[in-house]
């Protein structure tokens, strides 16, 4: 299809509940204006996850506008996508320094980090410290290097920024005006960010082989749809350009292939990542594996 309209489609549908939660739902109850906003908010970045991949329009320049607003008010859609489509490169893959979506530290810059610092790191290892803190550890830790960034002179960050503000702006003037207290929306946006925080937590692993590090989740359940079908990691990142709705029909037809190319990294469902780890650790902060060069 020259266009894919399920995506199409699905951002049309998003953004119509998402004016539905912030001006009629309020009038019924704001719990439940903010239950039907977290979902949507993390459905939002998912779209945006697959616009930066060339979604719906085959050249994502043409899908960009569509997505550009981050309705979660964190993450500019510009840095979002320069800092996934580097995260790409397989070989880096939980690298401390060259993959931008690691959760690893060099094993010497963990070894001087104060004790409240380790500690904090460590509760945002299990699942439940990651979608407790992870959204404000996270933000903290990406606002800290961007600005590192934009001192060191990068217009590309401070461009992206600067765009974000202005619609992030936006998107609160919005809020204001709406029934919806801006508490409320500032909670549903974090409390989205949580949720989204289930998908990233153990989308890769540190293992000395490239293949190993990217799982597998056979979930087929609401998260796997709020996070369009991405939870088939290793499928996502062999075949970048396939749309969402394709994902779980090539991985069933093709499951040896697939787990033999994740090394056997691989989860039934959500619920069993619940159940191992919403209090355990899944691995060390400290990269195990990592060698300075």
């Amino acid at each position: 299809m020259r266009i894919e309209w399920p995506t199409l489609g699905l951002i049309i549908g998003c953004y119509a509940v998402w004016a539905l939660a912030l001006f009629w739902l309020p009038g019924l109850s704001i719990a439940l204006a903010v239950a039907v906003l977290v979902p949507v908010i993390a459905l939002q970045s998912s779209l945006q996850h697959e616009v930066l991949h060339g979604h719906p329009f085959g050249d994502r320049r043409l899908g960009e506008p569509l997505v550009f607003v981050s309705l979660n008010l964190a993450i500019p859609y510009i840095r979002f996508r320069d800092t996934h489509l580097a995260h790409h490169m397989d070989a880096r893959l939980t690298d401390p320094y060259d993959d931008p979506e690691s959760n690893y530290l060099d094993p010497a810059v963990w070894a001087r980090l104060p004790r409240w610092c380790r500690a904090l790191r460590q509760v945002n290892n299990t699942l439940a410290g990651r979608m407790l803190i992870g959204p404000a550890l996270g933000q903290a830790m990406f606002l800290a290097g961007d600005w590192r960034l934009i001192r060191a002179g990068d217009r590309r960050v401070l461009g992206a920024w600067a765009a974000h503000l202005v619609t992030a702006s936006a998107v609160l003037a919005l809020v204001a005006v709406a029934p919806l207290p801006v508490w409320a929306y500032l909670l549903a946006c974090y409390l989205g960010l949580s949720v989204l925080k289930i998908r990233t937590f153990l989308e890769h692993q540190a293992h000395e082989r490239a293949r190993g590090r990217t799982v597998i989740i056979e979930d087929r359940g609401i998260l796997a749809f709020l996070f369009l079908n991405n939870n088939l990691h290793v499928v996502h990142h062999m075949h970048p350009k396939l749309p969402w709705y394709r994902l779980p029909r090539i991985y069933f037809n093709n499951v040896e292939t697939y787990l033999r190319r994740s090394n056997g990294y691989r989860y039934r469902s959500y619920g069993e990542i619940f159940r191992r780890h919403l209090l355990r650790a899944k691995d060390p902060v400290p990269h195990p594996f990592y060698r300075p060069e």
